[in-house]
């Protein structure tokens, strides 16, 4: 019997590993762009081009959703916008529901969950978007946020230096860092 077993699966494997999920052409194409984006964003000479290329990166992030789910997002900023919390938190389940391997979607809904005062999800939405994505700048300066509003200073600040590790020309970025470094070490350069 255990050889028959033995002999099964030997004859299944080959068709097994070819069952298990592979990266299709357009998601090897994506994860490229976007490889090569990060590279430009980190060597931009100027904030007007590291701002197409921060446009270009989160539109690829967006892209790589459904359309259903794109919708939702859009939605759900829309009502994070009005101050509807729970009803972009509505949205953003549904995204997440429809798109879980979407860090967007994860990083949004951190949003709402922080808007509505429960860092706990927050953060723990925050750490699936870095998980998925983990250059994900924008999730990173949310996560600073929610740390200095925890009041740890230190750990906003490695937040955010590690946003800009990655976005050197990050809008207020730098300005931010100051401010966070003055907090956590006391140095105002």
């Amino acid at each position: 019997m255990r050889a028959a077993l033995l002999v099964l699966m030997l004859l299944l494997a080959p068709g097994l590993a070819a069952a298990q999920p592979q990266p299709n052409r357009a998601e090897q194409n994506r994860r490229a762009e976007l490889d090569n984006l990060f590279e430009a964003l980190k060597t931009a000479p100027d904030e007007p081009l590291a701002t197409a290329i921060e446009g270009r990166i989160r539109a690829i992030w967006i892209e790589q959703a459904s359309p259903a789910t794109v919708l939702l997002l859009r939605r759900g900023v829309r009502n994070l916008a009005a101050r509807t919390h729970d009803e972009a938190l509505e949205d953003f389940d549904a995204a997440i529901i429809l798109s879980p391997q979407s860090a967007e979607a994860w990083h949004q809904r951190a949003q709402a969950y922080a808007a509505l005062g429960d860092t706990a999800a927050a953060a723990r939405d925050l750490q699936e978007a870095l998980r998925l994505e983990p250059r994900h700048f924008s999730a990173l300066v949310t996560l600073s946020a929610l740390q200095e509003g925890a009041g740890d200073a230190r750990a906003a600040l490695r937040s955010m230096e590690a946003a800009l590790a990655l976005h050197p020309h990050l809008r207020g970025g730098q300005e931010r860092l100051r401010e966070l470094r003055r907090k956590a070490e006391g140095d105002v350069t």
